[in-house]
């Protein structure tokens, strides 16, 4: 009985060369494969995290005006409140100008 050793046929080097070359060159094609898209992936990453910053500043200035939403609603009362007085003013005006025409006819 031959052994494992005996058995196994012995391959020539140039044919042994050609593999690791083949490998190599394999190996090297994926490497760059990878880089090219790891490189997009992070060009994309960084477009993500620009639009994110946009998004994040404008619901910054969102937030900031809604929380003047109750003032505007207290300032509306009190420009209903200064509306009723003007027209109050405006009635008392009205009557002392009839009053100056009046007395200035007589």
């Amino acid at each position: 009985m031959k052994t494992i050793l005996q058995q196994q046929q012995r391959v020539p080097k140039d044919t042994m060369k050609t593999y690791w070359q083949i490998s190599l060159a394999t190996g090297g094609v994926v490497i760059a494969v990878v880089a090219f898209l790891l490189t997009i992936l992070a060009r994309t990453a960084e477009q993500i995290e620009a639009g994110v910053g946009q998004i994040w500043q404008v619901g910054q200035r969102i937030a900031n005006n809604t929380i003047h939403i109750p003032l505007l609603i207290r300032t509306n009362q009190i420009v209903a409140q200064i509306r009723q007085a003007a027209d109050g003013i405006e009635r008392s005006t009205g009557r002392i100008e009839r009053a100056v025409v009046d007395d200035a006819k007589k």
